[in-house]
């Protein structure tokens, strides 16, 4: 490990690993990203330095990447990442208004974090999951129909330690944890919870009530 990088070696052992899955280990710089976030809570610049120096490309290179990006965040992010959708379906269908009302129950801005260090909120755009509008999402995980009581209620659920679980997937774990997954090392939940919700399978079951399908090539 170089002794100008800052990280420390589990993490740049951990990122070399990353990149060694690829045929162009470059190829692995977004995982390496996440990774750093795991591990320092954001992309710092010893990160970026790390990263760079394993993938032997400039740091401007990786600063690139890392700013294009919006789930790359400069500024440490809070035990959970709370992202409510403001595009326009969720935003016609309650979500500004749960964005503005969790502001001020929380008492902060957008990408901003409590006092606590518990909550990061954020307005995000579209999830791709306009059936189950207004969406807000945990750590990159669904929450489904929600309305700003529900949605204070999770962040108030969240800041006290109860356990919560996503409409279709897992429960919920800290940010860095969700990070680190996605950075391509499993915590063993990724079958937890259902996979579709109903509104997302309501074209298949038309299809099999009508004896529906594809046609052949």
């Amino acid at each position: 490990m170089s002794e100008n990088t800052g990280i420390d070696e589990k993490t740049y052992g951990e990122l070399r690993e990353i990149a060694d899955r690829y045929p162009h280990a470059r190829s692995g710089l977004l995982p390496m990203l996440h990774l750093v976030q795991s591990a320092e809570g954001s992309v710092t610049p010893e990160g970026i330095e790390a990263c760079a120096e394993i993938l032997g490309i400039s740091a401007a290179e990786v600063s690139g990447v890392a700013t294009f990006y919006t789930m790359y965040k400069r500024r440490t992010v809070g035990d959970y990442h709370v992202g409510v959708c403001t595009n326009t379906l969720c935003a016609v269908m309650g979500g500004d208004q749960i964005f503005a009302e969790l502001k001020d129950h929380l008492g902060v801005g957008n990408d901003e974090t409590t006092e606590d260090g518990k909550i990061t909120l954020e307005h995000v755009e579209c999830n791709a999951a306009c059936d189950f509008a207004p969406v807000v999402m945990v750590n990159w995980e669904f929450m489904d129909n929600q309305t700003p009581e529900s949605a204070k209620q999770l962040v108030d659920d969240l800041r006290s330690g109860t356990e919560v679980s996503s409409t279709r997937g897992a429960r919920l774990c800290t940010w860095r944890e969700a990070e680190r997954v996605l950075a391509g090392f499993p915590d063993g939940r990724a079958d937890e919870g259902p996979a579709a919700g109903p509104a997302s399978l309501v074209g298949l079951e038309l299809a099999r009530e009508n004896g529906w399908k594809a046609p052949e090539k």
